[in-house]
């Protein structure tokens, strides 16, 4: 029977490039979802950014665009990571999106009308030099459950604690440093301690094969209340005050979704966006709309994420899922981090960060990172370690030496002796050896249902083990010296070639590039894990090149060698000519206020600015920055100008002044024009001394 699966992985937030511990839960989810597809299911693999939250409102701030255009920049660069190491999403989406606005707010409507949102009066953490309520991420001090210090308003790093930021010990602001100050402000409440989401989260989490044991162990710590009768699962605050970039709540001016509650709805709307493309039409012939899709009770859900966020993918969301009226995950798979030799901590600085980029820039196979990283996985939630050593040999010794030298063995010999065609008579003992191969197809595809990925690398290179050996046994390299022995030759080979396929089949969800080489030097069709019962027969094969290099260990010490100090110069470029306070004066720096902007026809990269200076009149400013800020961005905001730059003819107009902006001399380092923005106060015409 064929299933249909929607399948997700984390959600990364848009503040940042992806790191070898996305990459890692990406090859894991891939190669499940390739897998799945093998077997000839229909799979639905879809990601997001997670784009809302204060931090990204503050970082857009900084770089002086929008919160949007901020994560516009940060989702550009996905691409070459995904394509690079061959990951199959169907789409790739933002939280943003229109989609997840509507989801967000239906299913929040869904929980109200279900009587599970509550409205308290707060008391909250107020930064007093910066102005403004702290998110909780912009809150630190010491953990109120264990002591250690330094962490986060929301939940402790060290022992995994999830508590409310004034629950910390000595907190701090993040953002000034300042101690913040208690004020009082409404918040909206998920109620999760209410009887019926503790009735349904204990049913939920214990259904077998429901969550991994050590998971579900973790839960029950969590619903656990002590002699006093506290603990057990609290209330979520799931809204935030404005200034915030995210989803506004209904009926609720000036409050905004708290970044957690939109952020896992972004798994459905990227869901839905891939179904109002026509995705899955085009994909499967499946015309029905996102809704009828997930009204399918078939419909399987699965979401692949990391320990650390565990508590709000088993116990939020499946319980704010279920209580608007939709289908909850079928399971959530968690799995570990990832540490460099033998535990040490990523750090870039002391040469133990893999960057993923730099990985693929050095020419790396991004294969060999995928069956590495999969030799370690397994389907329980253990850290794993990239050990050096250990991955020079596994690709070196097993793949390179085990798997690729069976068809590197063999394929010359068929190619030069027997004009590319396999034999169609395979002996005995080549017959019993594809069997027992072959009798090892369900042991291969129940290790990956399971994701007991270490086990099923295992497993298949045991079985390359048995072809070496009869490779060994039968020494195609003499028979080619021995007259007569031409049938015999033919027929080794063509079982090293058979077995090779077989092998392939079974690799092919770690190494999906690689598998796509061997079937085109064998002509054949996709290869899937129903083509392995059928032999290839008298086949005609193609030209055999080598498919595969072995590492060198040169260039994982140039893959963690530690960065070379860079030499800060301001701006990038060195500081100008040394100038007397007179000739500083002679510049007539202004205030200016931005009365209306425009774009300029003809022209990408001017607008048209209509700056008030304080002289009783405005003035016609042309400036470059029409790539980075929208005219409706600018208007009514305050920069800076010459304002005794002679006036400029130019094909547009006279411009009567120059608008300040930064910008990077390195602009493929730092792309962006920052336009110079005085402190609130300041007023149009004061000049700048």
């Amino acid at each position: 029977m064929t299933r249909q699966l929607f399948v997700t992985t984390a959600l990364p937030y848009a503040n940042g490039k992806f790191h070898i511990g996305h990459i890692m839960e990406y090859i894991q989810a891939d190669i499940w979802v390739r897998y799945q597809r093998m077997q000839g299911h229909q799979v639905h693999f879809v990601g997001a950014d997670d784009a809302h939250g204060a931090p990204i409102m503050i970082a857009a701030e900084k770089a002086g665009i929008t919160p949007q255009q901020f994560v516009a920049n940060i989702a550009a660069g996905r691409k070459e990571y995904l394509d690079g190491f061959h990951i199959s999403f169907d789409n790739w989406h933002s939280t943003d999106g229109v989609e997840n606005h509507e989801l967000a707010q239906d299913i929040y409507r869904g929980l109200r009308d279900n009587g599970l949102i509550e409205v308290r009066a707060v008391e909250q953490f107020f930064d007093p030099e910066k102005g403004m309520f702290l998110p909780d991420r912009f809150i630190k001090g010491e953990c109120p459950k264990c002591g250690a210090k330094d962490q986060y308003g929301d939940s402790c790093e060290n022992c995994g604690a999830v508590y409310s930021p004034t629950e910390l010990v000595q907190p701090y602001s993040a953002l000034s440093g300042a101690t913040p100050v208690l004020r009082t402000s409404d918040h909206y409440f998920f109620k999760l301690s209410d009887p019926r989401c503790v009735e349904f989260l204990q049913q939920w989490t214990t259904e077998p094969g429901k969550l991994q044991p050590e998971v579900l162990n973790k839960i029950k710590e969590w619903f656990t209340k002590d002699e006093e009768g506290k603990g057990g699962l609290g209330d979520w605050d799931i809204s935030r005050d404005a200034p915030y970039f995210g989803i506004e709540i209904p009926d609720a001016p000036g409050k905004y979704f708290y970044v957690w509650l939109d952020a896992p709805i972004g798994y459905l709307a990227s869901l839905k966006n891939w179904f109002d493309k026509g995705g899955p039409a085009a994909k499967y012939g499946d015309t029905r709309s996102y809704f009828d899709f997930m009204a399918d009770p078939a419909i399987e859900q699965y979401h692949f994420i990391g320990k650390d966020i565990t508590y709000f993918h088993t116990l939020f969301w499946p319980a704010t899922l279920h209580f608007s009226g939709r289908k909850t995950p079928d399971n959530v798979f968690v799995h570990g981090f990832l540490t460099v030799n033998n535990g040490e901590k990523m750090s870039k600085s002391r040469g133990t960060g893999l960057d993923p980029l730099k990985y693929l820039s050095l020419g790396m196979n991004a294969e060999w990172l995928r069956y590495y990283i999969a030799a370690k996985l397994n389907a329980h939630v253990e850290d794993i370690d990239f050990n050096r050593d250990d991955f020079t040999a596994r690709v070196n010794a097993d793949l390179v030496g085990k798997y690729i030298n069976i068809a590197s063995r063999a394929a010359g010999f068929i190619s030069k002796r027997f004009g590319g065609q396999l034999s169609g008579d395979l002996g005995v003992e080549g017959r019993v050896l594809l069997d027992t191969l072959r009798a090892h197809r369900d042991t291969v595809t129940g290790l990956y249902e399971t994701r007991e990925l270490g086990k099923v690398l295992r497993e298949i290179m045991a079985l390359a083990d048995r072809v070496n050996e009869y490779v060994d046994q039968n020494k195609p390299w003499e028979l080619a010296k021995q007259a007569g022995q031409d049938a015999v030759l033919h027929d080794v080979c063509s079982v090293c070639i058979e077995a090779f396929r077989l092998l392939t089949i079974y690799l092919k969800p770690v190494l999906p590039k690689l598998a796509a080489q061997v079937e085109a030097f064998l002509q054949v069709e996709p290869l899937d894990f129903h083509s392995a019962s059928r032999a290839l027969g008298a086949h005609t094969i193609g030209t055999y090149q080598h498919l595969m290099q072995r590492v060198d260990p040169k260039l994982l010490e140039e893959l963690f060698a530690a960065p070379e100090p860079e030499k800060v110069i301001p701006g990038g470029e060195d500081i100008a000519p040394e100038i007397k306070i007179d000739d500083f004066t002679k510049v007539d720096l202004r205030v200016a206020k931005i009365v209306k902007a425009e774009t300029v026809d003809g022209s990408t990269k001017l607008l048209r600015l209509t700056l008030d200076a304080g002289e009783g009149r405005t003035r016609n400013v042309f400036s470059g920055i029409a790539s980075v800020y929208k005219p409706e961005d600018l208007e009514g905001k305050l920069t800076v100008m010459v304002a005794n730059l002679a006036p400029r003819k130019m094909k547009f107009g006279i411009s009567e002044g120059m608008v300040l902006a930064a910008s990077d001399a390195d602009e493929k380092k730092n792309p962006g024009i920052f336009v110079l923005e005085p402190f609130p106060g300041a007023q149009p015409g004061m000049r700048i001394r």
